[in-house]
């Protein structure tokens, strides 16, 4: 019945006098109404007259044998009276009878329908009651026609709510407590009707109150003893120390040990947690068992980490760890991913971790790893990263199978209130973009937030998709243990200040229930556990730690990046018939396959390259890395937006059958053992950045690639870069390969789509931690590519790649570049010195070099051109291809070739306060020095300074470039 009702119609707002008259229409004319109205019509009306007796039907419809409605039924039972002279007469129930039975019935089902959608609206989900529960007229028996004298009579339900029949006054009371206590549950706006009648199952009914065992509530009570007292003895400790305390949400504790036992059962062998500061201390210590002795330590001033490791190190809150648990016999690996202050920017970074984790152990379905977000109430309203993380939960390349997102609901921001943090009513509207199941909770009944997350954990393992459970508390101190919350909530932290802590709130009830005799029981747990912090608490003192917790399991064997820069080289050159195989594999198309004609001559132009040894593309050269890694047993994830094709229809990475649209991608025929992904992603900067570098985090043995459509867009996802790419290895341990692809040059594009900001990376860099690229020719970047999975650690890669070098004739390769023996190199020689075809001019010998002009990136062909075109032969060009590290001793040794040097130049497409200068102009004048050199200083040539990046006008633009050339050339 209930699902009949539901593709019906949206009954919310739907009156009981319009069913009414809709019903009127039917009796008169069942035709002249929807096709489920008369169906659901249909139902009802033979249902109650079944139960009435089986002499009255309106089409005549049979009762079967068995259901003989004189058969193990008492009369008392029956749904509907008959009138005297029928009860005389033996007939069956009659029509007017049968009208009123079936318009209590519609009644009553919209009004079960209405406090499935609008219940949460007056549960009692604030623990300390500030705001009034006020009565919702929809939840009003009166508003569907059931006035006092109406509360005892027997409704037909159609087993809505596991009822055949009850009285209104159960209904209300079924209703009530299921909707509208201390668990309000938003559901009616998915759209799946299997996942609304889970939800129904699991909580409706006459048996479905929330129930523990004896053992059950005393493991509860003991989770919310080791969470209260565990943050009081901090506070005893470190008075005024910051901890960002749990206090005030300690439900959450036994609440995480619910997903853990609750997903065990139901295949669950590893999750991945991502949170914010408050209770993250408690966190670490109550669910991850991190020893308290070594949270003592850091409190004391140690170091999480051993003290011959290095890095910078991170603030107590920000830190993750990891450890398995065991639940009913079922193994559970924990992982506590680190994170900084800027909240909610870690979600990405657990969700891609996860999404790399389910590939290694071969969990197709999705339902052996889990995310598990923990947020606060404004962050999550907030953060546009929600939404962005919301958007790819369901995409392929990006779906993990669902995320349990747990909000821990202070009803307030840093000192900001609800009204003016957000316009929604709960911050958890957000998640119903993508119709997750939303369980509203009191924070103050551990056993309904603890219920909640078991039925949000089952939800998930069940049908694969993100669920929230907002658990609405209070935080009993302000932002932080040295903040003063009155100035801003007065009444709020009034109402604090007299409110009992959760554990003795639950305490006091199981000393009701017989469970403890009296509160001194409470008392002695309590006294127990702060005996054995004292212990662990003197053991901090003298606390070391052994080894840090980063390279094991996937990392086994990685180290870090050798001192010498020499030593930090890879042998990247493949055997020509390796590079032919691959070459053959990206060139082929199935018989029948309709190739889009332009794509045909690609591919022959591809061909002819194979075939003559010559003329190699950014493209090709790019498939040659991928599909040579791909045959070493490599996979290979390339993501960003409209990276398949390639934004400037270079890559076309599938092939799409022009007549059925069907895909076929070359390089995935490679090695089936291995994955080669290449994912047009969503619209998103921030979120997909994130979920990439999550990626590269859990596979080192992945070539993992992020591609900007333009490299101007990378900013919208500049947290990733700053807190995560740029400093995890210092602050946190935690080492990342991946490769960030940043289409980068001056086209004359405009402000928007010329400069991936290369002075932002180049200002970042320091202790080697990460790599800075910008090449100019197809082999150089193949060879970086192959590096990155071909050295014995993981460092990031910022790659400045081109737009106009993709078809420009001058930057190619030939084969015999990317063969044995060849490799990356940090600089490049003038072309007109490698005698490859490029250049006509024959330079002066090394003697006769006056000027040299270092650059990097695509302004050296300009440069190239207009030098060869001058005949301008003591003119040397150097091509700086790695930017960062930058190559010291390469470049000491270039420059001592030309002992006459009288200028040397830094050229640069950008203006003069971005780009390359303001980081490389110190460096080149210590190699001047240190090689000696007449030019003790680089010259600038290049824009002049200016706020934005590029002019919009072609024109103008021509002019400038010439210009910086010719500067160039002349200074």
């Amino acid at each position: 019945m209930a699902s009949d009702l539901d593709q019906l119609a949206d009954l919310e707002g739907v009156s009981p006098g319009f069913v009414e008259a809709l019903y009127e229409r039917y009796q008169s004319s069942p035709d002249s109404v929807d096709t489920g109205w008369r169906e659901t019509f249909d139902g009802l009306e033979r249902n109650i007259s079944h139960l009435s007796g089986p002499s009255w039907s309106r089409n005549d419809w049979p009762p079967r044998p068995s259901d003989d409605w004189t058969d193990g039924l008492d009369p008392a039972d029956m749904m509907i009276e008959k009138a005297p002279a029928e009860k005389a007469a033996g007939g069956g129930v009659s029509e007017q009878a049968l009208r009123s039975a079936t318009i209590d019935s519609i009644r009553a089902l919209m009004m079960v329908r209405t406090y499935r959608v609008r219940g949460h609206l007056i549960a009692n989900l604030d623990p300390l009651g500030l705001e009034e529960r006020t009565p919702h007229p929809e939840l009003d028996p009166e508003t569907y026609g059931f006035g006092p004298e109406d509360m005892n009579r027997p409704i037909y339900m159609d087993y809505v709510l596991g009822l055949e029949t009850a009285t209104v006054t159960e209904i209300l009371r079924i209703l009530r407590r299921t909707y509208c206590s201390n668990l309000g549950v938003e559901f009616m706006h998915i759209n799946d009707p299997e996942e609304k009648a889970w939800i129904q199952r699991k909580i409706e009914g006459r048996d479905k109150e929330i129930h523990f065992t004896d053992r059950g509530k005393m493991a509860i009570l003991n989770k919310l003893i080791e969470s209260e007292q565990f943050e009081k003895f901090l506070g005893r400790k470190y008075t005024g120390t910051k901890r960002f305390g749990l206090d005030g949400a300690e439900s959450m504790v036994p609440a995480l040990e619910a997903i853990m036992k609750t997903g065990g059962q139901h295949g669950l062998r590893e999750i991945v947690i991502g949170m914010p500061h408050r209770g993250r201390l408690n966190v670490l210590a109550n669910v991850m068992k991190k020893p308290y002795r070594a949270m003592f330590h850091e409190f004391h001033g140690g170091s999480f980490k051993p003290d011959d490791v290095q890095g910078s190190g991170d603030v107590k809150y920000h830190l993750g760890t990891s450890a398995d648990r065991e639940f009913d016999g079922n193994a559970i690996h924990l992982s506590l991913t680190a994170n900084p202050s800027h909240l909610e920017a870690v979600n990405p970074v657990v969700i891609g971790k996860v999404r790399a984790k389910q590939q290694q152990r071969g969990d197709k379905e999705r339902r052996e790893v889990l995310p598990l977000l923990l947020h606060g109430d404004a962050a999550f309203a907030g953060q546009g990263i929600v939404a962005e993380c919301f958007a790819m939960s369901g995409l392929r390349g990006y779906n993990c199978g669902g995320t349990i997102h747990f909000i821990v609901n202070n009803q307030i921001g840093f000192t900001t209130s609800p009204q003016f943090a957000r316009s929604s009513p709960y911050p958890s509207d957000a998640a119903k973009m993508v119709q997750a199941p939303i369980f509203h909770v009191n924070g103050d009944d551990p056993e309904a937030v603890t219920f909640a997350t078991k039925l949000a954990t089952e939800f998930r393992q069940t049908f694969g998709r993100d669920v929230v459970i907002d658990m609405i508390c209070y935080r009993r101190f302000g932002h932080n243990e040295s903040d003063e919350p009155a100035f801003t909530q007065p009444l709020m932290y009034k109402a604090i200040k007299g409110h009992p802590p959760v554990t003795r709130v639950y305490a006091e009830k199981l000393v009701k229930q017989k469970l403890l005799a009296d509160m001194d029981d409470l008392k002695r747990l309590e006294g127990e556990f702060n005996d054995m912090l004292e212990e662990e608490f003197s053991a901090g003192r003298n606390y070391e730690v052994n080894k840090a917790d980063w390279l094991e399991g996937k990392w086994q064997g990685f180290g870090l990046a050798a001192k010498d820069p020499e030593k930090r080289r890879a042998d990247t050159g493949v055997a020509e018939t390796a590079l032919r195989d691959v070459g053959k594999a990206i060139t082929e198309v199935p018989e029948n396959f309709n190739l889009h004609r332009t794509l045909k001559r690609v591919l022959d132009a591809k061909e002819t390259m194979f075939e003559s040894g010559t003329g190699f593309d950014w493209a090709t050269a790019e498939a040659l890395a991928f599909g040579t890694l791909l045959r070493e047993g490599f996979h290979v994830r390339l993501s960003g937006q409209d990276c398949g094709r390639g934004t400037f229809s270079q890559r076309h990475a599938h092939l799409v059958d022009q007549k059925s649209e069907k895909r076929f991608t070359p390089l995935a025929q490679i090695n089936p053992e291995v994955q080669f992904e290449a994912l047009d992603s969503p619209l998103s900067e921030f979120g997909v950045l994130g979920f990439e570098y999550g990626i590269s985090l859990a596979e080192p043995n992945s070539l993992t690639l992020w591609e900007a459509q333009f490299g101007d867009f990378v900013n919208g996802a500049q947290i990733i870069i700053d807190q995560f790419i740029t400093s995890a290895e210092h602050k946190w341990l935690r080492m990342s390969g991946l490769v960030m692809l940043l289409p980068h040059g001056y086209e004359g594009q405009g402000p928007e789509h010329s400069s991936a900001r290369l002075e932002r990376f180049l200002q970042m860099c320091a202790e080697v931690n990460i790599q800075v690229a910008n090449c100019t020719t197809p082999a150089n970047y193949f060879h970086i590519l192959r590096r990155q999975l071909h050295r014995d650690f993981r460092k990031p890669l910022i790659m400045m790649t081109p737009k106009s070098l993709l078809r420009h004739k001058k930057c190619v390769s030939k084969l015999e570049e990317f063969g044995p023996g060849s490799q990356f190199h940090r600089l490049l020689w003038d072309d007109a010195e490698m005698k490859d075809g490029k250049s006509d001019l024959k330079l002066k010998p090394a003697k006769g070099i006056k000027r040299l002009v270092m650059c990097s990136g695509k302004v050296y062909y300009d440069l190239l051109e207009e030098r060869d075109k001058r005949g301008q032969d003591d003119t040397y060009l150097l091509r700086v291809e790695q930017l960062y590290p930058y190559p010291h001793n390469a470049v000491v040794k270039e420059i001592k070739r030309f002992p006459n040097l009288e200028t040397v130049v830094w050229a640069q497409e950008e203006p003069k306060n971005m780009g390359s200068w303001a980081f490389i102009n110190e460096r080149i004048e210590y190699s001047l020095n240190e090689a000696e050199c007449k030019a003790r200083r680089a010259v600038y040539a290049g824009r002049p300074e200016s706020a934005a990046t590029a002019t919009g006008l072609a024109s103008k633009h021509q002019k400038e470039q010439q210009a910086l050339v010719e500067s160039a050339l002349d200074a």
